[in-house]
C-alpha cells in the first residue's frame, strides 16, 4: 500500500470515549518502550509522525492514525512501565481491554516484543487478553538489528514458547533501522484489509 496521507485524527485517555469507526482498525500493543511508534513511523514512511522516545511510558492514550482514508494504526499505551502508580497502571489495563472488546472494526493486533529478552508476565497477559477476544495476535519481534543472525531462530522459538501462542502464529523479528520484517508485516496488512472491503461490500 502506498501512504499517501496520514492523520493523528483521535486521541483517547482515560476518560475518553473511544470513537465509533467504520474503517478498518489494525492494533499495536507491546510493553514500554519497545518500539511501536518507531514501527508505525516506519510503516507509513515518516521518520517521526508518531513520537518516539527514550524514555518509557510516553504513549500514554489511544491514538487512531487514518491512513489514506482507508483504514486506521490504533497505537496502544506502552504497558509494564514502572515509574507509574498502580492506580494509574490498572486505568490504562482497563482502557486497553475496553478497547479490545467494544471496537466493531478491529480486525487485527501486533503484539510487539523485544527480540532480545523473553516476554514477560505482561506480555504473557496482553497475549492472553487479545486471544481472549478472539484475537490471534501476529507477533513483531522489533530490534532485530540488535541481535547476531545465528541468534535469530533460537529468540523466535523463545518468544513462541514464552507467550504459548498458537500454532502457526507468525513471529516476525522486525527492525526499524535496517527495515527488515517491514513487507512482511504490511503483506498481513493488506491480507486483512482486502478481507475488510469484502465483508463490508
Amino acid at each position: 500500500m502506498k501512504i499517501k496521507s496520514i492523520n493523528l485524527e483521535t486521541v483517547c485517555g482515560i476518560t475518553s470515549r473511544l470513537p465509533e469507526n467504520h474503517m478498518l482498525e489494525i492494533a499495536f500493543t507491546g510493553r514500554s518502550n519497545v518500539g511501536k511508534s518507531s514501527l508505525i513511523n516506519s510503516l507509513v514512511n515518516r521518520k517521526a509522525y508518531a513520537r518516539t522516545s527514550q524514555q518509557p511510558g510516553k504513549t500514554q492514550t489511544i491514538n487512531f492514525y487514518n491512513i489514506n482514508e482507508m483504514l486506521y494504526f490504533v497505537d496502544l499505551p506502552g504497558y509494564g512501565y514502572a515509574k507509574v502508580s498502580k492506580e494509574i497502571v490498572a486505568k490504562w489495563g482497563k482502557m486497553i481491554n475496553n478497547y479490545l472488546e467494544s471496537s466493531k472494526v478491529l480486525r487485527l493486533v501486533f503484539l510487539l516484543v523485544d527480540i532480545r529478552h523473553t516476554p514477560n508476565k505482561n506480555d504473557i497477559q496482553m497475549y492472553n487478553w487479545c486471544t481472549s477476544y478472539g484475537f490471534n495476535p501476529i507477533i513483531i519481534a522489533t530490534k532485530e538489528d540488535k541481535v547476531k543472525r545465528a541468534q535469530k531462530p533460537k529468540l523466535v522459538k523463545d518468544i513462541e514458547r514464552a507467550l504459548d501462542v498458537e500454532e502457526g502464529t507468525p513471529v516476525i523479528p522486525f527492525s526499524s533501522v535496517t527495515k527488515s520484517g517491514k513487507d512482511e508485516i504490511w503483506k498481513y496488512i493488506d491480507m486483512v484489509y482486502r478481507n475488510f472491503k469484502d465483508d463490508i461490500v
